[in-house]
C-alpha cells in the first residue's frame, strides 16, 4: 500500500480544469513509480522516495521543480525521510540547487551520521554524493513567481508588519508506504511559503514534525508547518496509535482536524499502519491525494466532495 499528497490548501479558484487534470496525472505517475518499487519487492523505503521524486520534479505542487518563492525571490527547499523498521531517518533544509531534495535527504541518512543538513553544508555534502544539482533556474515557474509578485504587492499595502507577513501557499508532497513484509516509511519534500524571509524552515524536513515512521505507522503532513512543529503532529498521531490504543484514522482526526486548528493553523496529513489501514484527513477546501494497493490501480482526488475509494474494509478514508 502506497499513499502521498500533493499538499493541502488547494482551492477550486486556484486551478483551472486543465491545471487540475495536470496534477492528477503527476499523482497518478507518483503512485505507478512508489507502486513499481513494492511490486518488485522492494521496502517501502524505496516506495516513497520513488513516489516523492516524481512529485518533487511536477511543477503541480509546491516541491522541487513547483516551489515557491523566497521574499528574495528565490526558491528554497526543504525534505525528510524516515525508515519505520530501522528508525533511521534524514534530512535537509534550505537547498537551492538540489534537483530532488529526498533523494539528498536520503543520502544524508545513508551517508552520513546524521539527521539533518541545513544550506551550503547539505549543498557540499551532495556534491560530494554526486547527487543531481540543477541551476537555480530550474525550479521558476511562472505561476509560482506571480504569486510572490501578488504577496507583495499585499505585503506593500499592509506596511505594518510586514517583515513578518508571509503568504501561505498550498503546498508540500509526502508519501507513506508499507511494503510486503509490513515495514513502514514516510517521505516529504516542500518549497516552504511563499514570501518566507529569514531562512524560515517548516514542519517538513523535521522529525516528528511533518514526518515520521515507527513500526507501527507512518505520517507525512502538510499545512501551515509552525502549527505542525509545536504539535510534533507527525509524531503525536503515531504516539496516539501506539501508547493510547487509537485506532489510525482517529488518531489522524483528532490531531489534523482537532488540534491543529484549534492552535489557529489548518492543513492535512496521510498515515498508514502496520495492517494497511490509511488515513487522509484534512481540513481545507483541497489537498491532492492519492492511494494505490496490490492491484496496481491509482485512486486520486483534489477537493473535499471528492469521493475517494477506500481501499478494503480495514482502511477508512476521509
Amino acid at each position: 500500500m502506497l499513499v502521498i499528497h500533493g499538499g493541502a490548501g488547494v482551492t477550486r479558484d486556484s486551478i483551472d480544469a486543465g491545471e487540475a487534470e495536470v496534477a492528477r496525472q503527476a499523482l497518478m505517475q507518483a503512485l505507478r513509480a512508489g507502486h513499481a518499487q513494492l511490486l518488485a519487492g522492494k521496502p517501502a523505503l524505496e516506495a516513497v522516495t520513488a513516489a516523492v521524486a516524481v512529485l518533487e520534479d511536477a511543477p503541480s505542487f509546491n516541491a522541487g521543480r513547483g516551489a515557491v518563492f523566497t521574499h528574495d525571490g528565490r526558491n528554497e527547499l526543504d525534505a525528510a525521510i524516515m525508515d519505520g523498521a530501522s528508525g533511521r531517518a534524514g534530512a535537509v533544509a534550505g537547498v537551492r540547487t538540489i534537483r530532488n531534495p529526498i533523494l539528498l535527504a536520503r543520502a544524508v541518512m545513508e551517508q552520513s551520521p546524521h539527521v539533518m543538513m541545513v544550506g551550503e553544508g547539505a549543498e557540499a555534502f551532495a556534491a560530494a554524493q554526486g547527487i543531481e544539482r540543477v541551476d537555480p533556474s530550474w525550479f521558476r515557474t511562472e505561476k509560482r513567481w506571480q504569486q510572490l509578485q501578488k504577496a507583495l504587492r499585499e505585503e506593500a499595502a499592509k506596511q505594518a508588519h510586514a517583515d513578518f507577513d508571509t503568504a501561505r501557499a498550498i503546498g508540500t508532497v509526502g508519501a507513506v508506504a508499507r511494503d510486503a513484509q509490513g515495514r513502514l516509511a514516510a517521505a516529504t519534500s516542500t518549497g516552504g511559503m511563499t514570501n518566507k524571509r529569514y531562512g524560515r524552515v517548516g514542519d517538513a524536513p523535521i522529525v516528528g514534525a511533518g514526518t515520521y515512521a515507527d513500526a507501527q505507522c507512518a505520517v507525512s503532513g502538510t499545512g501551515w508547518g509552525e502549527y505542525y512543529i509545536r504539535a510534533v503532529a507527525a509524531h503525536e498521531i503515531c504516539a496516539r496509535v501506539r501508547y493510547a490504543g487509537q485506532d489510525l484514522r482517529g488518531a489522524a482526526m483528532s490531531v489534523i482536524n482537532d488540534d491543529i486548528p484549534r492552535a489557529g493553523g489548518d492543513g492535512g496529513a496521510i498515515a498508514i499502519d502496520a495492517d494497511g489501514g490509511i488515513a487522509l484527513p484534512f481540513n481545507t477546501e483541497g489537498m491532492y491525494r492519492g492511494w494505490i494497493g496490490a492491484d496496481g490501480v491509482p485512486h486520486v482526488a483534489i477537493f473535499a466532495d471528492e469521493a475517494l475509494e477506500e481501499p478494503g474494509d480495514r482502511s477508512r478514508i476521509k
